[in-house]
């Protein structure tokens, strides 16, 4: 008695087959993809093409549901069936270029032959009279070659292309070198029956990056930026995105790493290397040859009926969706929800079906439209630039992690600048330039100066510097935060001192230092106060504060008002000294 074979079913992945659900992460997407078959009872070698070139051996896995059991799963790649191009047309033009390439070459041997004959003629055996008419009739049989030549070289390249197009016509194949992987499962089913598997993999060729629109309302002091996170996606995985559920990922998938090793640190005496001399004759080297790979099998046995519904991707991809709610009164711009959201990653719900061709340009999804606490300030350094920059400080008060994406940013519905966000967690906080603000006006007064002498004996020369900065802010509404740079010369000699006059601000004091305790900025009037640089940054070294001669102001301006400050200070020097660099 002879045993039936299995049963065998062979699936196109694109066709017999539906794409349900997508994670996509920054390299690479992890897709499911549903199929539903009829099993026979007994065992069923269901063959599976048409899946992706690029897909990732080590993810692939198989999940189902019905009366039956995975035994075996082997994965493999396809390779091109041969080609043979054949056709009476194409067979015809194949002829004639072979026919046109003997007839140029004919030419072109003949404008040789015409071109060496000539170079044996000399004055010297042959009458001038017979030169001059072999001189013109050669003129004449060559102008004649040329032409033919050219026209030769023109007909060639049209039987060419023509021979191309034909070539192409009779060779087209279904071959998709994008879709070269194929899987067989082995399935026994305990009865006939319907059932569905999930093929889930991992691909390459697809990614998406983090964009953003960052808009400020400057009129508006509650939450005035509103943040626009969206996300460009891309991919080129051969197998297109039809409406399918799509899932946005902030980690990133990393396959064998491990914690790097620390290996003994050894110290010993140096000895200098052995020199060598080359000798006449080459040394010959032998290098190892590389070992053969082997192919892989992927096992799997599982029994169907235990496996957990996967949030019923299984058999909600073969059902059409519910219908379709009433049109809302205006249109909104779609956005996504976290699914998930930790410490380390989140995860981002594109709600409903999207569709992402694999065609490998940039898709833009909106993730999510944010409004976000911001504090604005002002920079400037009037002694090189007397234009005024403007920053917010954002904090990311939403449940999304941003990451390092470009940003638009618009201030007051204008477009100012482009900025970059770096990768931000939720309840932190990141500096956003937002290009200059023409409407802080800043004068840096020239420079005044004073000259005195001190001493009887051994005489001093005083000099005395009053630099002055005019802030005018022609806002309705008070620019408070407003941090101008200036500085003051330092010394490099114990002969030349430089002393701060006013306002009053000194460097820290050495148990200050040991305390480390931080000066506070010395208050000058209301709203306007002064410290050396650094001061109010997050781990100042203290004994290096004020080194470097510079300050800062930190003004709050009422609207349509001016402030001007004014910073003195004093060089000493003995009077026999010239002091360089002293303007």
């Amino acid at each position: 008695m002879q045993l039936a074979g299995p049963n065998s079913l062979d699936l196109f992945a694109p066709k017999d087959s539906k794409i349900s659900n997508v994670s996509l992460y920054s390299g690479r997407a992890e897709v499911t993809r549903v199929f539903a078959f009829e099993l026979k009872a007994g065992s069923n070698n269901v063959i599976v093409t048409g899946l992706p070139t690029v897909l990732d051996e080590d993810s692939f896995r198989v999940e189902g549901r019905g009366a039956a059991t995975i035994h075996d799963v082997i994965l493999t790649t396809i390779t091109r069936p041969p080609v043979y191009a054949h056709s009476p047309a194409l067979d015809g033009l194949k002829r004639a270029q072979k026919t046109k390439e003997k007839a140029l070459e004919r030419a072109e041997k003949a404008l040789k032959s015409l071109d060496a004959y000539m170079k044996t003629l000399t004055t010297e055996h042959t009458d001038p009279t017979v030169i001059g008419k072999l001189l013109e009739e050669s003129e004449k049989v060559a102008e004649k070659w040329d032409l033919a030549v050219l026209d030769l070289k023109d007909e060639l390249k049209k039987v060419e292309k023509d021979t191309e197009e034909e070539r192409k016509k009779v060779t087209k194949t279904d071959f998709n070198e994008k879709l070269m992987y194929k899987a067989s499962i082995m399935i026994h089913a305990e009865k006939d029956g319907e059932a569905e598997i999930a093929l889930i993999y991992a691909v390459q060729n697809a990614t998406w990056s983090a964009t953003y629109d960052i808009r400020v309302d400057m009129q508006t002091k509650e939450t005035p930026v509103t943040l626009i996170y969206k996300a460009g996606i891309t991919q080129s995985t051969g197998e297109d995105w039809s409406d399918v559920s799509l899932a946005l990922e902030t980690a990133t998938p990393t396959f064998g790493l491990s914690l790097p090793e620390l290996h003994p640190w050894t110290l010993s005496v140096y000895r200098p290397p052995p020199v060598y001399r080359r000798s006449k004759k080459s040394a010959g080297f032998s290098f190892g040859a590389p070992s053969p790979t082997s192919s892989r099998v992927l096992e799997r046995g599982e029994n169907l009926d235990s496996l957990i519904e996967r949030a019923g991707y299984l058999s909600a991809a073969f059902s059409a969706p519910g219908g379709a709610p009433p049109p809302p009164p205006k249109m909104v711009i779609r956005q996504g929800d976290v699914s998930s959201k930790g410490d380390i990653s989140a995860t981002f719900s594109i709600p409903g079906l999207t569709d992402i061709p694999s065609d490998d340009a940039a898709h833009k999804v909106t993730i999510a439209e944010l409004k976000l606490d911001a504090s604005m300030s002002w920079a400037a350094v009037p002694k090189k630039d007397a234009r005024v920059h403007l920053k917010a400080k954002i904090i990311n008060s939403s449940d999304y992690t941003f990451l390092q994406g470009p940003g638009s940013v618009y201030v007051d519905g204008s477009f100012i600048a482009r900025s970059e966000v770096p990768l931000v967690s939720p309840g932190e906080s990141f500096d956003c330039p937002l290009g200059l603000d023409p409407s802080i006006r800043i004068t840096y007064h020239p420079l005044i100066k004073k000259l005195s002498q001190s001493g009887f004996y051994n005489k001093t020369s005083n000099f005395g510097y009053t630099q002055r900065i005019t802030v005018f802010n022609t806002k309705r509404i008070a620019a408070e935060n407003i941090k101008i740079y200036d500085q003051i010369p330092i010394s490099e000699t114990d002969d030349i001192v430089v002393k701060v006059i006013g306002p009053t601000i000194t460097l820290p004091e050495q148990a200050d230092i040991a305390a480390n305790k931080v000066p506070s900025p010395v208050k000058v009037s209301e709203g306007i106060s002064v410290q050396w640089d650094g001061a109010d940054e997050d781990g100042v070294d203290l004994a290096a504060l004020g080194k470097d001669g510079k300050i800062n102001w930190l003004c709050s301006v009422p609207p349509q008002e001016k402030t001007n400050l004014t910073l003195q200070w004093e060089v000493s020097a003995p009077a026999r000294v010239d002091i360089d660099g002293l303007k």
